[in-house]
């Protein structure tokens, strides 16, 4: 009996000394997550944070005021800023981008008269890359074959004008000028060109309504604009939204030299070559030529663009 009495005492104090060495541990390791904690904030570390955003109290797109004061116009454009926002690395990309093709894009719109935020809608069609979506609409301005063509371009195997950035901002430009005169409003013009003319006279007609903001419309047509003006938002006020984008890392306008071909071309490769190039590059800054190759039967006069010399080299790598 007394053996068992010390043998309970022993296991007593031992389960004592066991708890006591596990709650001194969990207090190390707590001590040790404050500890690196406080290494991380030493080091500038910032935990991530996401939350909502801050809408303007008022907001123009094309000069015309978007109605800010009703909720469903609000929650719109709160929906699409978030989402603009957050889609960090997309979004970061295209400001990138922008620099490049604005300086392009910005005087052809000044020239029709078209105001300077539709530059946006470039963004909102195509993230400023000449994608083909899945109905073919083709390039930064996503036109369509029979739209291109109606409105004079050159669309076959071998030439697409709707890959040429110029050409498409001047058809673009022209397709809005004609719903801006159909419609009286830039808004308007704007939902037009995602939803087509047609389109949006059938819900004018069914809804009794001419104004954007009260049409009931399909649900891409409908977060159009706002989509549009949450790029705006973002571009005008980069850091309030979160993004904080050194000058250096924009990317650059390549500069280059045009060249008259009036002939055929048998292979863009030796082509390039002979302009101190590759076709690589070549093809990047003409991606409307869509062969390796040009036959041009009827000997129409292309204008194709040529890199400058010292056009690849980065200035702001610093080197080893």
């Amino acid at each position: 009996m007394r053996k068992d009495r010390e043998s309970g005492r022993f296991l007593q104090v031992l389960s004592t000394l066991l708890a006591a060495l596990v709650v001194a541990l969990l207090i190390q390791g707590f001590n040790r997550t404050d500890s690196g904690h406080e290494e991380r904030a030493e080091r500038g570390v910032i935990h991530y944070q996401v939350g909502s955003l801050k809408l303007p109290d008022t907001l123009y797109f094309a000069g015309e005021r978007m109605p800010l004061e009703n909720f469903d116009t609000r929650e719109s454009l709160d929906r699409e800023l978030l989402i603009s926002a957050y889609r960090h690395s997309a979004t970061i990309a295209i400001i990138k981008r922008a620099n490049r093709f604005f300086p392009v894009i910005e005087p052809i719109l000044a020239e029709y008269g078209v105001p300077d935020d539709f530059k946006y809608l470039a963004i909102a069609e195509s993230d400023l890359l000449n994608l083909v979506s899945p109905v073919g609409a083709t390039g930064f301005w996503q036109i369509m074959r029979a739209t291109g063509r109606e409105y004079g371009m050159e669309i076959n195997t071998e030439v697409d004008e709707r890959y040429h950035l110029e050409k498409s901002t001047h058809v673009a430009c022209r397709y809005l000028l004609n719903s801006y005169e159909r419609y009286g409003s830039w808004t308007m013009a704007a939902a037009a060109y995602n939803g087509g003319n047609r389109g949006v006279d059938r819900q004018i007609e069914i809804q009794d309504e001419t104004n954007y903001y009260d049409l009931l419309l399909t649900e891409e047509t409908a977060r159009y604009v706002f989509r549009i003006a949450s790029y705006k938002l973002i571009f005008e006020n980069l850091e309030e939204y979160g993004f904080f984008i050194d000058p250096a890392d924009y990317y650059p306008v390549i500069p280059y030299e045009e060249v008259a071909v009036d002939t055929a071309v048998a292979g863009f490769a030796d082509f390039a070559k002979k302009f101190g190039t590759t076709y690589k590059n070549l093809k990047y800054l003409n991606p409307w030529l869509r062969r390796p190759y040009l036959n041009n039967p009827r000997r129409n006069t292309y204008m194709i663009k040529v890199p400058e010399p010292g056009y690849r080299t980065v200035v702001n790598v610093v080197e080893e």
